[in-house]
């Protein structure tokens, strides 16, 4: 099985990296841009037949190691490996 997780910045933290892209998109004459904000994607592939604690574990691993609680949101999706081929 493979999980997506979808890393955000909360919105009350500050981007830089997001207006570093957004300044140079509008230098760049992408006008109709209005907010950039930076994430990150992880793919992970887990084994485990069972849906449920399948994702009780990748809940637990993104909130202790992949996203910080206190900065970041995340949110997971699952993909069966049968799909995906």
């Amino acid at each position: 099985m493979r999980a997506h997780v979808l890393i955000r910045l909360k919105p009350a933290i500050l981007d830089p990296q997001g207006k570093a892209v957004y300044n140079s998109l509008r230098q760049l004459g992408y006008h109709e841009v209005n907010s950039v904000r930076i994430g990150k994607l992880v793919d992970l592939e887990i084994d485990g037949e069972n849906m449920e604690n399948v994702s009780k574990r990748v809940h637990e691993l993104s909130d202790k190691l992949l996203a910080n609680p206190l900065m970041e949101t995340f949110d997971i999706e699952f993909e069966d490996d049968d799909n995906s081929r």
